[in-house]
C-alpha cells in the first residue's frame, strides 16, 4: 500500500493518493477494453471516390455503436503539415492547430455521432485533398484508415470540323481532368474509330487537357461521338456530332444520358462560331505571350542572384580555408596568448561554417525555382505554338467557308439568271402563238 513521506500534509497526501487510484482504475478499465476488443474502429477498405467540388463523407464508425459525442476523435492527413484536419475534445471542436487548408470545410454531426459515427464531412473538395486519412480515436487506442481519391472531369466539345482529301476531320477537346484521361471516337454502330495520337497538356493547377482528332467519311445520317473517360474515377464524358444533308448538330451528354448543350450550324452561324473561336484564340496567344515575357524576367532575376550567391559561396569558403590555416599555425606554433587567438578563430570557423550552410541553402532554392521558372516557360512556348497553330487552323477553315459561301453564292445567281431566261423565253413563244391564232 502507498505509504506518504513524512512531513506532507494530510491533504496533499489525499489528494496524491486518490489520483493515483483514480489513474490505476481508468487504466484497469482501459486495458480490459482494449484487451477484450470492446470496441473497434471500422472504415471502409475499398478507397473512397469523389470529384472536385463535390461534398464527400469519409466514413469511419466505433463498433458496437457507443455515444461518441463527448469522445475525442482526431482527424489527421499524413503526407502533410500541420497534419490535423478536424480534432474534437470534451464534446467540443477545437480547430487552432488544423492545416488551413481545410478552414471552414470540415465538420463531425451530432446525430451521427450519438450514433457511434465519427465520419468526417468535407466540404468542397479539392484535388490536392486526395490522400490517405487516419481517423484516431484516442480514448481506446483504436484508428482506421481512409484513402480518398479526387477526380475533376468537363464535357468534351467538337471544337473543329475541317474539310479534308479523305472525308472531314473532326477535333475534340476537353479540359479540367484529372487524373488523366483517354480520349476515344466511336461510329454510330459504337465501334471504335481510328484516330491519331491525344494530345495532352497538364496545368499549372494539375489538370489536364486532352485534345484528339479523326478523319471520317460524311455520308448521310452519319453519328460520331467523342467519349473522355476515367477509368480510375469511372468518370465518363461524350459529345456526339451528327451529319445530315448540310447541317451539323452537336450534343454533348453526361452518363445519365442527359444533353447538356445541342445546338444547329448551318453556313453563317458556322462561321460566325468560328470567328468568335478565333477571337478567342488570339487572346489566349497575347495573354500567353504577356505571362511568357514575365516569367522570362523572374527567370533573369534568378539567374542574376544565383550568380551572387555563388560569388559569395566562393569568397566564403575561401575565408574559411584562410581561417583553417591560421588555427592549425596556431595550435602548432607557440604565442603568449595562444588559447584567446585559438578561441577566436574557432568563433569565426563557426560563423564563416554558418554562412556556407546558409548561402548553399538559399542556392539550392535559386536554382529550384529557377529550374520550375524554365520548366513553366516550356510549357507555356508548347502551349502558345499550340494556340498559333489552332489560329491557322481556324483562318484555313473560314477561307475555306469564305471560298464555298462565294462559290454558293456564284452557283446560285447562275441558276437564277437561267430561270428568268427561260421565262423570257416561255413569253416570247406565248407572245408568238397568240398571234398567229389571231391572224
Amino acid at each position: 500500500m502507498f505509504q506518504p513521506k513524512e512531513g506532507r500534509s494530510p491533504k496533499l497526501q489525499l489528494s496524491f493518493s486518490s489520483i493515483v487510484i483514480v489513474i490505476h482504475t481508468a487504466g484497469l478499465l482501459l486495458l480490459t477494453q482494449s484487451s477484450e476488443g470492446q470496441y473497434q474502429v471500422v472504415s471502409p477498405l475499398q478507397p473512397v471516390f469523389t470529384i472536385t467540388g463535390d461534398d464527400i463523407f469519409l466514413p469511419c464508425q466505433l463498433e458496437p455503436a457507443i455515444d461518441a459525442v463527448s469522445m475525442a476523435v482526431e482527424w489527421t492527413k499524413m503526407d502533410m503539415y500541420p497534419r490535423f484536419v478536424h480534432v474534437r475534445r470534451g464534446g467540443q471542436d477545437l480547430l487552432e492547430d488544423q492545416n488551413p487548408k481545410y478552414e471552414g470545410r470540415t465538420s463531425l454531426s451530432m446525430n451521427k455521432l450519438k450514433l457511434g459515427d465519427v465520419s468526417l464531412k468535407l466540404s468542397k473538395v479539392k484535388i490536392s485533398d486526395a490522400g490517405m486519412y487516419k481517423c484516431l480515436i484516442p480514448g481506446i487506442y483504436r484508428d482506421a484508415f481512409i484513402q480518398l481519391v479526387v477526380g475533376a472531369v468537363s464535357p468534351p466539345v467538337i471544337s473543329g470540323i475541317k474539310r479534308s482529301t479523305s472525308g472531314l476531320e473532326l477535333q475534340c477537346e476537353s479540359k479540367g481532368w484529372y487524373p488523366e484521361p483517354e480520349v476515344l471516337w466511336l461510329d454510330d454502330n459504337g465501334n471504335l474509330l481510328s484516330a491519331g495520337p491525344t494530345e495532352t497538356v497538364r496545368g499549372l493547377d494539375d489538370l489536364y487537357s486532352v485534345s484528339s482528332r479523326v478523319t471520317v467519311e460524311k455520308r448521310e445520317s452519319n453519328i460520331f461521338t467523342c467519349r473522355v473517360h476515367q477509368r480510375n474515377i469511372t468518370q465518363t464524358r461524350e459529345t456526339r456530332v451528327k451529319f445530315q444533308d448540310d447541317w451539323v448538330q452537336c450534343s454533348s451528354e453526361t452518363p445519365e444520358g442527359r444533353g447538356e448543350e445541342e445546338q444547329l450550324v448551318k453556313g453563317g452561324k458556322s462561321m460566325k462560331g468560328l470567328e468568335d473561336k478565333l477571337q478567342e484564340k488570339e487572346q489566349e496567344k497575347n495573354d500567353m505571350l504577356d505571362l511568357i515575357s514575365i516569367m522570362e524576367e523572374q527567370k533573369t532575376e534568378l539567374e542574376i542572384s544565383k550568380a551572387i550567391h555563388i560569388s559569395k559561396l566562393e569568397k566564403v569558403e575561401k575565408e574559411r580555408r584562410e581561417n583553417e590555416k591560421k588555427l592549425n599555425n596556431v595550435s602548432d606554433t607557440f604565442h603568449w596568448n595562444k588559447d584567446v587567438k585559438k578561441s577566436d578563430l574557432l568563433k569565426l570557423k563557426i560563423e564563416l561554417e554558418n554562412k556556407k550552410t546558409q548561402y548553399k541553402r538559399s542556392l539550392d532554392s535559386i536554382e529550384n525555382k529557377l529550374q520550375k521558372t524554365t520548366h513553366v516557360i516550356l510549357k507555356m512556348t508548347d502551349r502558345k505554338e499550340k494556340v498559333e497553330n489552332q489560329i491557322d487552323e481556324i483562318k484555313e477553315a473560314l477561307n475555306e467557308m469564305k471560298t464555298q459561301q462565294d462559290e454558293d453564292q456564284e452557283r446560285l445567281q447562275s441558276e437564277q439568271s437561267e430561270s428568268e431566261e427561260e421565262s423570257e423565253q416561255h413569253y416570247e413563244t406565248v407572245e408568238v402563238t397568240d398571234s398567229y391564232y389571231n391572224n
